[in-house]
């Protein structure tokens, strides 16, 4: 029995943690932008470049009917995008100014007067609700303590107790490393599907993996692609094959969830919410990142755990970074000064993808948008997950200072 602990973990990820997880994006998104150029210069379309990639279950997806809360959700093509200067001073975030941010989202999305009654349209008393933040990058760049502290509140102030809420991701012990700990979240459940115990071994007494009591095999997503056992990666898959399982947390113990995705570049695209639900949703990731990395951004959510669980996306754009994403690279960090919420996931990622942008040209690190950029959200749109259109975007802004 292979047993890898912590110091190994740390010995083989280190400071190149957060660099090893941009790396499969970067080089995804760098594949799929050469490929997309060569199809052009050899008169292919783009969706003969598509019905080249590996086959999946998709079809699945749609054998379950949509519900009333089912994406793009209450509001689909409605954003709203709070700003707020004030939201960053000497480099720290003022909670309070977040806390009013988040508030001002919620009344301007809904066209509710009282912050209550809003947050009512999305959850209710009893119901089992489920944070999904990003920690995958460190501590510099992860979801803010302050935006989901402030989510926290308006939440209890709205009839929720503590008790109700999980904050979740895949992996447990990097929710840890930056923070997101019973100590810091009192009464609030913390965890994760690929989980360490106490003294930092992946592997239970029964010879397998925690993460395997985790993941659930009646729900899938299959791609004809394999994924490959190796001492480094199997602790974070929990399973090889062509099989990515929906984790239990989702499945089966959660009623709604809250997604709260950071604001941050992938390459020349970007990586938010859709990508934090697709990829922190199933296990077996790595094997989709070169191949299936835009196809897995919208095809995980079109499945009934995500598409019919996730009413909110709350984006923490406070701080964020515009290049060397979805890692931490201190260089290009930025001050976004942003929330952004909607319903419609597809929607919400197209308002922040055109932040982004904006910064990445203003910084000369490219021209103009690209058609590849936004090839996970077309894909999304396709599949009837929200609008990725931007003239068919409602676009609720707010600028508080």
């Amino acid at each position: 029995m292979n047993q890898v602990n912590r110091r190994n973990f740390l010995r083989l990820a280190g400071a190149g943690a957060a660099a090893a997880a941009a790396a499969p994006v970067a080089q995804a998104m760098g594949q799929a932008t050469a490929t997309h150029e060569k199809d052009l210069n050899s008169g292919k379309s783009i969706q003969q470049t598509q019905q080249a990639k590996p086959d999946t279950n998709i079809a699945d997806a749609a054998k379950i009917a949509r519900g009333p809360n089912s994406m793009p959700g209450l509001y689909p093509g409605r954003v709203a995008l709070v700003k707020n200067t004030r939201s960053v001073k000497d480099n720290a975030i003022v909670e309070q100014e977040v806390y009013d941010m988040i508030a001002r989202s919620l009344t301007e999305l809904t066209g509710e007067k009282k912050l209550k009654k809003a947050w009512r349209r999305f959850v209710a008393p009893g119901e089992r609700i489920g944070l999904k933040v990003n920690p995958v990058a460190g501590k510099s760049l992860s979801t803010s303590h302050e935006v989901v502290r402030a989510v926290i509140a308006q939440l209890e102030e709205s009839g929720i107790e503590r008790s109700q809420l999980t904050i979740w991701d895949r992996r447990e012990f990097e929710l840890t490393d930056v923070g997101f700990t019973p100590e810091n979240y009192p009464g609030v459940r913390i965890v994760g599907t690929e989980q360490m115990d106490k003294d930092g071994l992946y592997y239970g007494k029964d010879g397998k993996l925690y993460g395997e009591h985790m993941i659930d095999r009646d729900w899938y997503y299959w791609a004809d692609v394999d994924g490959e056992y190796d001492e480094y990666t199997m602790p974070y898959m929990v399973n090889g094959g062509k099989y990515s399982y929906f984790t239990k947390i989702l499945t089966q113990q959660l009623d709604k969830v809250i997604n709260i995705p950071i604001l941050k570049n992938a390459g020349m695209t970007v990586t938010l919410a859709l990508k934090n639900l697709a990829f922190g949703s199933v296990s077996n990731t790595g094997r989709l990142h070169a191949k299936l990395w835009n196809e897995t951004c919208a095809q995980v959510c079109a499945f009934a755990p995500v598409r019919d669980k996730v009413v909110l996306n709350i984006v923490d754009g406070i701080k964020g970074c515009f290049n060397g994403g979805p890692g931490a690279n201190p260089q290009f960090f930025c001050d976004y000064h942003a929330i952004i919420t909607g319903t419609d996931p597809v929607a919400v990622d197209r308002i922040g993808y055109d932040i982004v942008l904006a910064r990445r040209i203003a910084e000369g690190l490219q021209k103009e948008g690209t058609q590849q950029a936004l090839e996970f959200m077309l894909q999304a749109e396709r599949l009837s997950l929200g609008v990725a259109d931007r003239a068919k975007i409602e676009l609720k802004e707010v600028v508080m200072a």
